[in-house]
């Protein structure tokens, strides 16, 4: 996509790449259908319209109509949105990429090469440093082998795979005109979704349906008259565990969106200055070019930072579902 962040606020029903891929042929702007120009309202002549389209690729849009280039016309179905195909992607990549390191960890040799090392010392640091601190009983036991038992090791493959997830799609901001998925609302709001369907599921599971909703309210010997604090305490805990997960996918997205409007903001002094004053221009783009590049190492630094924490919160989330209060 095009570099401008403000961009990855919505979601985008096309790719902008640097070159001109247009190439639909319309010779009248009659031609053009109308969503296409929403945003083109003052173009009058079809060559012109042509030119700046180049570099757009439309997204097949097979179960929906779009009324613009960044949203799908009411009623009309389900749109297909660029975050959307990039989701997809990242998990391809998971799944070749696991599924070969799977495939080589199978066997219980030791790993061997650079990359299996650098994979299984990351999975290894979820499982010993996240999953299990978090989610283990605090009074673990031993089997008949005496071998401890680690029930954080049942979430494992789950906060592997929001973990590997959230990396992907944070790193893909990265990456010019692709964005980074993390920064739309909806798509940290499903992550979400996923940690709190785990955390329900696993209390379920843990403590039976009914158990799992008595089990939100601490025992507490109260006088009969006093009971209703009981029922006011559920709803204030029900109401808690919404929002904390509520408040982990606006966190996530927070963070991912910061740093792109940052970049825009240190780039944006280049144009300002070329403007302002010719004599400054020059300085004025070394120091915003270093400091882009510098602001770049450190957005690497928080897309491994923000999908740790959101694992590791996550973690916590189920823990407090599986574990006596």
């Amino acid at each position: 996509m095009s570099a401008n962040p403000i961009y990855h606020l919505k979601d985008c029903y096309f790719f902008e790449v640097p070159k001109a891929l247009w190439r639909q042929g319309y010779q009248t702007l009659d031609d053009v259908p109308e969503f296409l120009r929403v945003g083109h309202p003052d173009i009058s002549d079809v060559q012109t319209f042509n030119q700046s389209m180049d570099g757009k690729i439309l997204i097949p849009q097979p179960f929906a109509q779009l009324e613009s280039l960044y949203a799908v016309k009411a009623g009309s179905g389900f749109g297909i949105s660029k975050y959307m195909v990039l989701e997809l992607l990242v998990a391809a990549v998971m799944l070749a990429l696991f599924s070969w390191i799977a495939s080589r960890l199978r066997s219980g040799a030791a790993p061997k090469g650079r990359l299996l090392n650098l994979f299984e010392s990351m999975l290894v640091f979820v499982r010993d440093t996240i999953a299990r601190p978090a989610i283990d009983d605090p009074h673990p036991h031993a089997d008949a082998h005496g071998r401890i038992q680690h029930g954080g090791d049942t979430f494992v493959p789950l906060l592997w795979t929001l973990f590997f997830f959230i990396l992907g799609c944070n790193l893909l901001g990265m990456v010019p005109w692709a964005g980074s998925p993390t920064a739309s609302f909806s798509v940290t709001l499903a992550l979400a979704g996923v940690a709190f369907g785990s955390v329900v599921l696993a209390g379920m599971r843990k403590f039976g349906v009914l158990g799992f909703f008595t089990h939100q309210v601490p025992s507490m010997d109260l006088p009969l008259y006093l009971s209703p604090l009981k029922v006011l305490i559920f709803l204030i805990e029900i109401g808690g565990l919404l929002i904390k997960h509520v408040i982990l996918a606006v966190r996530l997205l927070a963070n991912m969106v910061a740093g792109h409007l940052v970049l825009l903001g240190i780039m944006g002094l280049i144009t300002t200055a070329a403007t302002a004053s010719t004599g400054m221009w020059a300085t004025v783009t070394g120091i915003s070019v270093v400091s882009a590049t510098l602001f770049s190492v450190l957005e690497l630094f928080v897309a491994f930072l923000q999908a740790y924490i959101f694992t590791f919160l996550s973690a916590l989330f189920i823990g407090a579902s599986v574990q006596h209060h």
